[in-house]
């Protein structure tokens, strides 16, 4: 039956990285330990095997869906009263960061939203914004598209602990992050007028689901945010994803997936893009026309690659595909305070 959750009981037997054997075979696992607990060799764990038994490259592993024999007690009671993944078997109370924060609303703020197209945008573009604005308050705020726990992005994590991210709130369908919101409009408004961020970059999680049409993807999750953000009246910029060496015709040059969004955009963004790289810009420059500004930036590459961040896509190293992460970096860049 297609749909149908795909569950196999099995045995943790390392922790470290997690290990799960399934009939006699030892297989990668990920549990999301914020919802499930602690993980311990000799549990019972049921999981759910779909994504590896189909060999996704994202879904390199098997996921836990509950621990058999210390996650059936649950947390204990709570005031909260606003579920997130409601009426799914991982329904979950939280506190939204807006209702939390209401009484201590500030003046709106007029803060710039950066949205990414996709998790691979988020390291290099908070690199280049500490970089070109030392000090500034950049925050993550992340949405639907890709993976929706907070906890799995490891890049969001070192961003955290590095200081070049100032806070992280999962909106609606994702969760996990410090802070929760409800849409990505609230989390959007919290972020200018409750918790004083200076700019906000605004993506899905790590991996991207498509079904390699024109609309049926993750990356129209872009289109979403960037309404979001114009509609509150926040000035809005769009990271292009741009490629000089993915092995798809679709993604090569400017992706078919920000090419879309710039498309079907109802208001006008400014799109950020790496100085000196006109020639492989050209439908990206088409596209926006007169509706949106193309804005170059100089980008440091050496200075990204030097600085122990994550630096591979799908593979491939930053030496390998450069135009991938200057398209990032020219647009973190270009979230610089003003004045």
């Amino acid at each position: 039956m297609s749909g149908r959750l795909k569950l196999r009981r099995g045995i943790v037997v390392d922790v470290d990285p997690l290990t799960v054997e399934l009939a006699g075979e030892r297989r990668a696992a990920w549990a999301d330990t914020a919802l499930l607990g602690e993980m311990r060799e000799g549990d019972e764990v049921v999981v759910n095997v779909a994504a590896l038994d189909l060999g996704l490259g994202s879904g390199g592993f098997d996921l836990v869906h509950v621990n058999l024999t210390r996650g059936l007690e649950g947390g204990g009671e709570s005031d909260e009263h606003v579920m997130k993944l409601n009426y799914s078997s991982i329904q979950h109370p939280v506190e939204p960061v807006d209702r939390r924060l209401e009484a201590a609303a500030t003046a709106s703020l007029p803060i710039r939203v950066l949205v990414l197209p996709l998790h691979g945008h988020l390291a290099p573009a908070a690199w280049a914004a500490a970089e070109a604005s030392p000090g500034i308050r950049v925050g993550y705020v992340q949405t639907g598209g890709g993976a929706l726990p907070g906890g799995f992005s490891g890049d969001a994590a070192e961003l955290l602990e590095r200081g070049l991210l100032c806070d992280h709130i999962t909106a609606a369908p994702s969760y996990g992050g410090r802070n929760e919101a409800i849409s990505v409009a609230g989390a959007l408004d919290a972020a200018a007028n409750r918790l004083g961020w200076d700019a906000v970059l605004a993506g899905p999680g790590p991996g991207i689901i498509g079904s390699e049409t024109r609309l049926g993807h993750g990356g129209m999750a872009a289109l979403d945010t960037a309404h979001a953000a114009l509609a509150l009246g926040m000035p809005t910029l769009l990271s292009p994803r741009l490629s000089s060496a993915d092995s798809r015709a679709r993604h090569r040059g400017v992706s078919h997936h920000t090419l879309t969004v710039i498309e079907l955009l109802l208001g006008t963004v400014e799109v950020p893009v790496p100085a000196g790289e006109s020639g492989q810009i050209a439908d990206l420059a088409e596209a926006c026309g007169r509706r949106h500004r193309l804005r170059e930036e100089s980008v440091d590459l050496a200075g990204y690659a030097a600085s122990g961040l994550p630096a591979r896509t799908m593979g491939r190293g930053i030496e390998d595909d450069p135009l991938f992460f200057s398209a990032a970096l020219a647009a973190g860049a270009a979230l610089r305070r003003k004045g």
